[in-house]
């Protein structure tokens, strides 16, 4: 996975003036307060410190938020979206990633409480075909009635309000949408709120999109696991050197829902950890609509074999 080419562009234009001592700073405050799952208070208190963000945390969101799209567009094979709302949308990064799986959109409108970082986004759409014409706008999520929209997101946003106020957006949101997208940190602690908002959700009439191929208890966490995907992200030269690190690439790990009231496809298992390649067989960990299946596919099984060697974490597989 790696960022459009001219996003990528525009993100050189705005960090270039800014000296690489402040940025190597700035991005070290930034991955300890997300390390920590302190986004409360996660230091976006400078031009620095956003600029930083640009490069050490937006390419992770993009990753986390296209897969997410993704998967989601396999379940509403017929949806065409023409309207989204973006709530929390920091710069922007959900919804670049929203007009690649969604093209049919043309109306999307984002909201930000830090007008500076709103600003930032602006700059960074100003030459993109259909964000250059979006509402970007400032708002307090936390008391925020969202108006109807084809697809509402929430993507790295709830883990910054109460436990209270982020159940009244859910409830408002999913009010407001065709369908409604949550991500957030992949960690055991941000996927406890994920579950109890899953609760929520399907209390108030919401079908599981994705991950999950029902809307029973969710068995990870009956045995004490927790729910999580992974994308790997392609670093770049300049995030490699402001994060310190030597791979090229990165991974970043997160928890998801897709709530719908449309009709969806055909529910099938969906494969919750990475698979485990041994010769001559492939063992998957699948969740399925009557719980977890630990799976074992055999060459002697010919094209699903191949079908299992090619498969990843977060695709969905049929339980034949």
């Amino acid at each position: 996975m790696r960022l459009p080419d001219d996003l990528r562009r525009a993100i050189g234009q705005q960090v270039d003036a800014i000296p690489a001592p402040t940025m190597v700073r700035a991005a070290t405050e930034i991955s300890e307060a997300y390390r920590k799952a302190d986004f409360a208070s996660a230091p976006l208190k400078s031009a620095a410190h956003r600029l930083a963000y640009l490069q050490v945390r937006l390419p992770a969101t993009y990753a986390a938020c296209s897969h997410v799209f993704d998967k989601t567009r396999e379940l509403l094979p017929n949806f065409q979206p023409k309207s989204m709302l973006d709530l929390g949308a920091g710069p922007g990064t959900a919804a670049w990633a929203a007009t690649d799986d969604f093209p049919s959109l043309d109306k999307i409108t984002l909201l930000e409480r830090d007008v500076e970082l709103l600003r930032l986004g602006q700059a960074l759409a100003s030459n993109h075909p259909t964000l250059r014409s979006a509402a970007w706008t400032t708002a307090d999520l936390r008391t925020f009635v969202p108006p109807p929209h084809d697809i509402v997101v929430l993507s790295y946003a709830l883990g910054e309000l109460s436990v209270s106020h982020a159940r009244r957006l859910v409830t408002a949101a999913w009010a407001a949408g065709k369908l409604l997208i949550v991500i957030e940190p992949g960690t055991p602690k941000a996927f406890e709120r994920m579950a109890e908002l899953r609760k929520q959700l399907i209390a108030e009439g919401a079908v599981i999109a994705a991950p999950c191929p029902h809307e029973k208890e969710c068995p990870l966490l009956l045995r004490g696991d927790w729910c999580h995907f992974s994308e790997r992200l392609e670093r770049t030269a300049e995030h490699r050197r402001i994060k310190g690190g030597s791979l090229g690439y990165e991974d970043e790990k997160f928890s998801y829902l897709a709530a719908t009231r449309l009709p969806i496809a055909e529910r099938t298992g969906r494969i919750v950890r990475h698979p485990q390649i041994h010769s001559g067989y492939v063992q998957l960990q699948v969740c399925a609509t009557d719980g977890l299946h630990q799976c074992t596919v055999t060459k002697s099984q010919k094209d699903t074999y191949r079908a299992a060697r090619k498969s990843a974490w977060g695709d969905r597989w049929p339980l034949s």
